[in-house]
């Protein structure tokens, strides 16, 4: 059979950008389909933005910082509008980028949403495709509860086209969305109420992780309502009235609510069924939300279809940018690079863009525990960075490293503070290539920095 393209991909995301650019470089004939601005979540409507808003919150605290190493710093004030508008010109300016990448790897765009008509052929416009090979990388999107009134809440699509700046947000949510936002609009200057279902933020995540980010926001400024819900949402004169679970808990009057509370395969519409490709149950989980399934796949990628492909949050295994970009390499190397490989989603690294900051590779404590038993070692450290001393704040870091005592062998390190991000990625270096405590105490640590904490606890 005579194929128009030996690769269509639905979705220029990151993963589909990755699969589709790595497939052409192998001389395949591919094609990616899109009916958005082409860069996808991360781009469009997720790190990209959401990371140029936590630089744009960090300014007020670093005026006041000044003061203490003896500058004098005049009243600062945010143009809100010329903030979101300078964070949108950068999107799109990406997005162009993006699609110039695509024409200079000779992948076709084509404008729409697609769908499949059967196993090899998608539409697209009502145009007919077929293709040898087809990767689905649609990712994920935002989802709320199903409660009264949430027609007058925002999810993390719209927060970054806010007309104005909120004066008081409420936000559902008590994941990476939710507490990255809490704190952007607390640093931007708004009141902020965060309403989480349990004691914590950041399930899953290390506790001397989640009480540490936890602690700092409220230090900040930010009121957690803890073990609390939202049961319905009213618009009143004043703004939006939040009616909550809990005894004695008074309902809350903000100018805009914020749902944060979890993103779903985005595979509506896809026509799964005319492809007879499986799903299974997504992670999302909790009273009132209607949630799509994931694609199911292999550890290549492979649906139970052997030339349908899927990659990143569509198949809701660890949903996050840099290891859908991996995975469709990997798929591309596999497929048409004669390099058959898996991706590996062992001791991924990620972040936590809140203030404070966090970063994390390998395992938990509760994690390496449950593992390895009692021949689990902790080190850790809680101090006051050189900079806030002349600030005169009190602002803390945490470091941690879970170590197998029986091998030496390092699990995990967990970070929160200034730059845990970039600290933790090299960082991570070491674990991958399984390095021990003993490699961790016989490096040279860099004074004065934070950083040489990893390499001198004991």
């Amino acid at each position: 059979m005579t194929f128009d393209y030996d690769l269509f991909v639905i979705g220029a995301g990151s993963g589909g950008l990755a699969a589709s650019k790595r497939a052409a470089s192998y001389g395949a004939k591919v094609a990616i389909a899109e009916y958005d601005l082409v860069g996808g979540t991360c781009v469009i409507r997720g790190c990209v933005p959401k990371k140029l808003m936590v630089y744009g919150s960090h300014f007020p605290a670093l005026f006041q910082d000044a003061a203490g190493y003896g500058w004098k710093v005049g009243n600062a004030e945010l143009d809100w509008e010329h903030f979101i508008t300078s964070i949108d010109q950068e999107v799109r300016r990406l997005s162009a980028i993006h699609i110039s990448l695509l024409e200079k790897a000779g992948v076709e765009l084509i404008s729409g949403r697609a769908a499949f008509v059967d196993p090899h052929t998608v539409e697209v416009n009502g145009n007919k495709f077929t293709a040898e090979k087809i990767l689905i990388a649609v990712g994920g999107r935002p989802i709320k509860p199903d409660l009264p009134g949430m027609e007058y809440a925002i999810s993390s699509n719209e927060i970054f086209h806010l007309k104005t700046q909120p004066k008081h947000i409420a936000i559902i949510g008590a994941g990476y969305i939710g507490t990255e936002f809490a704190c952007i609009m607390r640093g931007l200057g708004c009141e902020v109420t965060q309403i989480i279902r349990g004691d914590l933020i950041l399930k899953g995540f290390d506790e001397d992780i989640r009480t540490g980010i936890q602690e700092g926001m409220t230090n900040h400024g930010i009121r957690i309502l803890q073990n609390t819900e939202v049961t319905a949402v009213e618009k009143v004169e004043a703004g939006l009235k939040l009616s909550l679970s809990g005894e004695e808990q008074e309902p809350i009057i903000a100018d805009v609510f914020l749902v944060a509370t979890g993103r779903t395969p985005n595979v509506d519409g896809l026509g799964l069924e005319n492809a007879a490709i499986d799903c299974v149950p997504s992670s999302v989980e909790g009273p009132g939300y209607s949630t799509t399934d994931a694609i199911a796949v292999n550890e290549y990628s492979q649906t139970c279809q052997p030339h349908i492909f899927a990659v990143g949050d569509v198949t809701d295994r660890l949903n996050l940018t840099p290891v859908a970009i991996g995975e469709g390499r990997a798929f591309a190397d596999s497929e048409f690079g004669n390099n058959r490989r898996e991706f590996s989603h062992e001791t991924v690294p990620t972040a936590i863009f809140s203030t404070p900051e966090a970063a994390t590779v390998g395992l938990t404590e509760t994690a390496a525990e449950a593992k390895f038993g009692d021949a689990v070692t902790i080190y850790r450290t809680r101090f006051r960075p050189m900079y806030y001393t002349l600030a005169g704040k009190q602002e803390k870091t945490m470091m941690k490293l879970v170590v197998d005592g029986n091998t030496d062998k390092v699990l995990g390190a967990h970070m929160v503070g200034d730059s845990a991000a970039e600290i933790i990625q090299g960082v991570a270096i070491a674990l991958k290539m399984g390095a021990t405590k003993k490699d961790f105490d016989s490096t040279v640590g860099i004074h004065p920095s934070s950083a040489e904490e990893f390499v001198t606890m004991r």
